[in-house]
């Protein structure tokens, strides 16, 4: 596990690597970020920000999208996979929207939870950008980064990578670390094929020493 001085080197790192590291899902307002968010489950921003255009352009509210068939929504959406499911949790959304809250997403974390299709990580994404709350919200790239380079351990859950950053990371850095994390883990610390060679952090990354001895057949 990394020791304080080597977290804030992390830390200095992402953010000398990505400065300008932000929510990559296309939107202008909270409710189209919560959509764009539960489509992006299981499917990349690049695909998503290809579909929301006309999307957004036919459904500019809750009631938008509770006045047409599901089928319709779900054809509106099927590039997406789990589309079917998607569309569903959408419409529950909008009508929960609609029923407790005036119809606007709420900016608390608890009540984004309660949000058909709407997870901790959903919820603290929103909550992060559309509302400017300190958030960490841990996806593959951030779990996979937080591994590899030892913030957490290995064995540790969703939830315990998210805690864990929480303790680790200042309160005031958690959503910039977050977006910076995605990019680092979406661009160079990729799942496949790792930029280790080149990495500033490879030194004091586990994942990268171990992967560099294989290379050079230690």
């Amino acid at each position: 596990m990394l020791n304080k001085t080597q977290i804030r080197r992390v830390l200095d790192t992402f953010e000398s690597m990505y400065p300008d590291a932000d929510c990559e899902l296309t939107h202008s307002n909270a409710m189209e970020l919560t959509v764009a968010v539960v489509l992006s489950a299981q499917a990349t921003d690049a695909l998503v920000n290809k579909v929301t255009p006309d999307l957004f352009r036919k459904y500019r509210t809750p009631e938008d999208y509770l006045a047409v068939p599901l089928e319709e929504l779900e054809n509106d959406i099927r590039r997406i996979g789990l589309f079917r499911s998607k569309a569903k949790n959408i419409q529950k959304l909008c009508r929960a929207l609609l029923d407790d809250h005036d119809g606007k997403v709420p900016r608390e974390r608890d009540e984004l939870m309660k949000l058909a299709g709407v997870g901790r990580k959903t919820a603290n994404v929103v909550a992060s950008v559309a509302f400017d709350e300190p958030a960490i919200a841990v996806d593959t790239h951030v779990e996979r980064v937080s591994k590899r380079l030892g913030l957490c351990r290995w064995k540790d859950s969703v939830l315990e990578v998210e805690k864990t950053l929480m303790k680790k990371i200042p309160e005031s850095e958690w959503s910039a670390t977050h977006h910076r994390m995605i990019f680092f883990g979406r661009y160079h610390c990729k799942s496949q094929k790792p930029s280790c060679p080149v990495c500033p952090l490879q030194d004091i990354c586990r994942e990268g020493k171990k992967r560099m001895k294989h290379v050079s057949g230690e």
